[in-house]
């Protein structure tokens, strides 16, 4: 049987865990932008530990995963964190979250604050990239196309 959002946003009893970055990580390139080295050491975290920073995201303000990640990187003093496992966390609260709405529960958790770290929005959140595109414009985000993705244009002025 298929797990739903909420289900898969459950914390992995094996997490979080500590790695030493080695260049065959998935997340290596993204994660040695963020300053850290090979064979520095690296997070994975639960999905609980990245809520708390997209909840905290106000009106007006965005995040992206390399300010979350950076953020739990210093919390755990390390020195980085797996953007990919981030990435796919974020897109799985999100998830969640709307699925938990659809069901009548209510979660705070205003997550098209929080884009990818280049800017563009995120085509695995609910609804498409459509649906991201239409939430940050209702609350003023002003927003650009460039080929066929959508970026918040000067995203770097609204980072929390």
């Amino acid at each position: 049987m298929k797990k739903s959002w909420p289900e898969k946003m459950a914390d992995k009893p094996n997490l979080p865990k500590i790695l030493l970055l080695e260049r065959g990580f998935p997340c290596y390139n993204a994660v040695h932008k963020m300053g850290a080295e090979e064979g520095n050491s690296v997070i994975l975290v639960n999905p609980s530990e990245i809520l708390p920073y997209m909840q905290a995201v106000p009106p007006g303000k965005l995040s992206t995963i390399t300010e979350i990640c950076k953020a739990i990187a210093a919390r755990h003093n390390v020195k980085g964190c797996c953007s990919l496992t981030i990435g796919i966390f974020i897109m799985t609260i999100a998830n969640a979250v709307v699925e938990m709405q659809q069901e009548g529960v209510y979660i705070y958790v205003p997550y098209w604050r929080t884009i990818k770290a280049d800017g563009s929005l995120n085509p695995k959140y609910p609804g498409g990239i459509e649906a991201h595109k239409s939430l940050l414009e209702s609350e003023g985000y002003p927003i650009m196309k460039k080929g066929k993705q959508y970026y918040v244009r000067n995203f770097a002025q609204f980072l929390v």
